[in-house]
């Protein structure tokens, strides 16, 4: 028993060594991407892989249309600026419905794109619901934003809303228009299966919902925690 207690302690030091070593390097990686934008993501890289090249192009939010921020948090998170990265009620409702849909904020969202893998398993939703309430604490939520609009998927090998922007409408982010940027939000759960260019009556109502909302959360003030700076 003595000759196995010893190799045991040196493994689970090794094992605390290791953790955390892995927690350092998350903290330091989300200090630096507090100012710098990720190079690639795993996800990117992968499709990448599968299509050959993709389109991307890291723009600041000073260079996104304010609209197509406000229409992206509408649709996907309008509650953005009032959580700490976690929606506990969308969650409770996931989890209720099975987990046919979902529960997660733009901050979950972020944090699996650039880290993560895409699946829907419990292990990678799990290690996601563990680092977003830490990325929250390190990055404002503008940066979140900023981030999400960057690398979010809008379209089959296109990456963030500036390459979406002149992929589906030959204009930059900056110059988007209110209609235009809430069709880009409408695409957002099903990147791949709908055209903001060619919309169906079911995307052109859902984009008319969305430029609504942003709207209305600009006027009630849900939008102020990355208009700001």
């Amino acid at each position: 028993m003595r000759l196995l207690r010893r190799p045991l302690r040196r493994l689970r030091r090794w094992l605390v060594l290791g953790l955390l070593a892995l927690v350092g390097a998350l903290a330091l990686s989300l200090l630096v991407l507090r100012v710098l934008p990720p190079p690639t993501t795993p996800y990117i890289l992968s499709e990448a892989r599968r299509l050959g090249s993709v389109e991307r192009e890291w723009v600041p939010m000073e260079r996104i249309a304010p609209v197509m921020a406000r229409a992206a948090v509408a649709a996907e998170d309008a509650d953005f600026c009032e959580h700490w990265g976690l929606d506990l009620d969308a969650i409770r409702a996931a989890l209720e419905a099975g987990g046919s849909r979902g529960g997660s904020t733009i901050s979950q969202q972020v944090i699996k794109n650039v880290y993560l893998w895409q699946d829907r398993s419990w292990l990678r939703k799990g290690i996601e619901a563990a680092i977003t309430p830490v990325s929250e604490a390190i990055w404002p939520k503008r940066r979140i934003l900023e981030i999400y609009l960057n690398v979010a998927e809008m379209g089959e090998g296109v990456f963030g809303v500036e390459a979406a922007a002149r992929h589906w409408f030959g204009v930059s982010a900056a110059d988007l228009t209110p209609v235009q940027a809430a069709r880009l939000a409408a695409i957002l759960p099903s990147p791949r299966t709908r055209d903001p260019a060619n919309p169906t009556e079911a995307l052109r109502a859902r984009a008319r919902s969305i430029l609504s909302g942003a709207a209305t959360i600009e006027a009630d003030g849900r939008a102020a925690c990355f208009e700001q700076g």
